[in-house]
């Protein structure tokens, strides 16, 4: 699964740089998060609880940060274990730059791979789910950095 997509944020770069950074507001706008610790340095551990289809899975993980220009853009790559569920692995690019109208564009190229039980549900709604998951993010981290109520934007 891939996803291109690319969203303007009322902040500066280095405001955003900062959010991107933050265990806790990583563990605020990641969907289905339970608990998120660690550094960029070091990098992160995850719990994160999700229901893909008719398969619910809590899966743990780590996510590691790399190829990092500050308040450029990094790497980001992850892999998390469902038990019995499967597995999710990827990695997203994400580069910051100056919007024309003033703000941030934040754009990120996103690529995952599923396996176990949720790979059997079938491309199209593991596809469905990655972007419903990655819109969810994206708003809520949006909604953060910008000081707007998340709840109204990620649904």
């Amino acid at each position: 699964m891939e996803l291109h997509a690319t969203r303007i944020i009322a902040a500066d770069r280095a405001t955003i740089w900062a959010a991107l950074n933050d265990a806790d507001t990583l563990k605020t706008c990641i969907p289905g998060c339970e608990d998120l610790t660690g550094s960029p340095e070091e990098g992160f551990s995850a719990v994160v609880k999700q229901k893909v289809g008719p398969v619910k899975a809590t899966f743990r993980g780590d996510v590691t940060l790399s190829d990092v220009v500050p308040e450029i853009s990094y790497t980001i790559s992850g892999e998390g274990k469902g038990g019995v569920a499967g597995f999710a692995k990827g990695g997203a690019q994400v580069v910051l730059r100056d919007a024309e109208d003033g703000g941030t564009e934040l754009q990120y190229d996103v690529e995952a791979k599923v396996g176990g039980k949720i790979a059997q549900l079938g491309s199209r709604l593991i596809d469905s789910f990655a972007r419903k998951l990655a819109d969810q993010f994206f708003e809520s981290f949006q909604a953060h950095v910008e000081g707007t109520d998340a709840e109204d934007t990620a649904g």
